[in-house]
């Protein structure tokens, strides 16, 4: 009965303290859900239940909690297994206390809000019924204050499909209370209202919903266009995958076989790339919503559905590696590999201090020799060295730009980053540093028998190092002035200046071929 209680509580206890003497004192108790029935009292007007996830918040917040759990502890995965082999509830309270579970910060769904403000206007309660744990369940009423009670999930009872209709119905009764919900499992719930709002559901759970309740409405909602995924996708992205087609310019092996294979693998790459950003969105959620640009990333805002994410990560990876073998047994071991890194800095080497831009310029250079294995060429030692001390720099301007960027907007340091805000001069310094480094490369590749080897016309090079070396140095300036984008790359991509001064560099390197 205690337990009861708690997960039923009483209107004054989901108010903000400002509000609560607005009440009349005392506040009558709500009755438990498993009170006889003939102690039940309608409630007039008939109460408002509002579910949790994908209805009042854009998101779920079970993979929010198993994928902030996992970017802290990679191996806690054996205990989610253990978990659930008990019971979907108990994986549930294995995961209600999440470090950095924000609800101040979750994205709400406005035509939902409008909804609920519009009964407490009409003097209706309002429920909060979710499968979510009791723990995060009550920190989102508590947060909202809109709420008159809540059900939820416990660490024995699962409150969702029949289970949470249930509850409904010995607390309100058969028809005494109206519900929005959004999922398949709600149908066992509406199929026990007065009236089914719906949100976001499927054109399946829609058809069904329509043929088992007769006064049904449906709120208004925004659905993920192709767009917003290219943009969740990051398909903008996709230059840096141009990377491959290094190897094959260098080597000069401009054949119709070469090409397509160079091709396919940065088909291949950017499938991989799209999955891991996915991924790395879903670690990111909570300190993506802190951030004043990412906060708009699609998952981050609730704009995909995290269950879709999650679903199309494995599909985008399948599709990569089909790809990847295509080309070659060689090139499937470098994209693999390019995977496994990527994976570790999203949920490992991306909290450590220089590993982390080490890591990025490492995928950077991973792209070349993958272009490499892709024309069958061996890659050359002083391209893998400037490459790397040139993607080096760009990693840590973009560690640069995002210390300069919190300082600004007198931001806390970041919790998912090794770095603060006291190491701006320092970070600066090495992106300087490892800037210039790839500029000496450079300048000791135009000068080596290599290059006098491959090009017609090597001394062609040297007029590309003064144009690379005004290029770096104007990002650094930019990033210095807080004037770039997060990514220098994407930076780049968009600025008309670097486009045409990287533009130049680029027809000098082919001129001296």
């Amino acid at each position: 009965m205690n337990e009861l209680h708690h997960e039923f509580q009483l209107r004054r206890d989901f108010l903000p303290r400002a509000e609560e003497d607005e009440w009349p004192q005392p506040e009558p108790a709500a009755l438990p859900v498993d009170s006889p029935p003939d102690l039940q009292k309608p409630l007039s007007p008939r109460p408002l239940v509002v579910d949790l996830d994908g209805t009042l918040v854009r998101s779920d917040l079970l993979i929010e909690t198993a994928f902030s759990e996992l970017s802290r502890r990679p191996h806690s995965i054996v205990d989610f297994i253990r978990s659930l082999s008990v019971g979907k509830a108990y994986l549930k309270h294995r995961l209600s206390q999440p470090a950095d579970f924000d609800p101040s910060i979750l994205p709400y769904d406005a035509e939902v809000l409008k909804v609920i403000k519009g009964a407490r206007e009409e003097g209706r309660s309002v429920y909060l019924a979710s499968a979510t744990h009791e723990r995060l369940v009550c920190a989102v009423a508590d947060h909202l204050g809109l709420f008159t009670g809540w059900f939820a999930t416990n660490e024995t009872i699962n409150c969702v499909a029949e289970a949470k209709a249930a509850k409904l119905v010995a607390a309100f009764g058969e028809g005494g209370f109206d519900y929005i919900g959004n999922d398949p499992a709600d149908l066992s719930v509406w199929r026990h209202a007065a009236k089914a709002y719906a949100i976001r559901t499927s054109a399946a759970v829609a058809r069904e919903l329509s043929r088992q309740c007769d006064n049904v409405e449906h709120l208004s909602h925004d659905k993920p266009t192709w767009r917003i995924w290219a943009r969740s996708l990051r398909v903008h992205q996709y230059v840096k995958n141009g990377l491959v087609f290094i190897p094959l310019l260098t080597n000069q092996l401009l054949t119709l076989h070469s090409l397509a294979n160079a091709a396919l693998a940065f088909v291949a790459f950017s499938l991989c790339a799209s999955g891991v950003y996915l991924l790395n969105d879903l670690v990111d959620l909570q300190d993506d919503r802190r951030h004043k640009t990412k906060c708009r990333r699609p998952l981050a805002c609730g704009e995909i559905p995290l269950s879709h994410a999650l679903l199309a990560i494995p599909i985008l990876l399948l599709m990569s590696l089909t790809i990847a073998a295509m080309v070659s047994p060689v090139f499937v071991l470098v994209l693999a590999g390019y995977f496994a890194l990527t994976t570790a800095y999203s949920f490992f080497l991306k909290r450590k201090m220089i590993l982390d831009v080490v890591a990025l310029a490492s995928l950077y250079t991973t792209r070349v020799i993958g272009g490499a294995a892709a024309v069958s060429v061996w890659p050359s030692p002083w391209l893998l060295a400037f490459m790397m001390s040139w993607f080096l720099s760009l990693a840590l301007v973009k560690r640069y730009t995002e210390l300069i960027s919190r300082r600004a907007a007198h931001l806390p340091d970041s919790k998912s980053r090794d770095y603060r805000k006291a190491d701006i001069g320092m970070v600066g310094a090495l992106a300087a540093g490892a800037g210039m480094n790839a500029l000496t490369l450079f300048a000791l590749y135009a000068a080596s028998d290599s290059a006098q080897d491959i090009y017609a016309r090597p001394a062609m090079l040297w007029l590309a190092g003064p144009i690379l070396a005004c290029w770096i140095a104007r990002t650094l300036m930019l990033a210095h002035r807080g004037q770039m984008l997060d990514d220098p790359v994407v930076f780049a991509i968009r600025d008309k200046v670097s486009l045409a001064t990287l533009g130049a560099a680029g027809v000098l390197v082919v001129a001296a071929m």
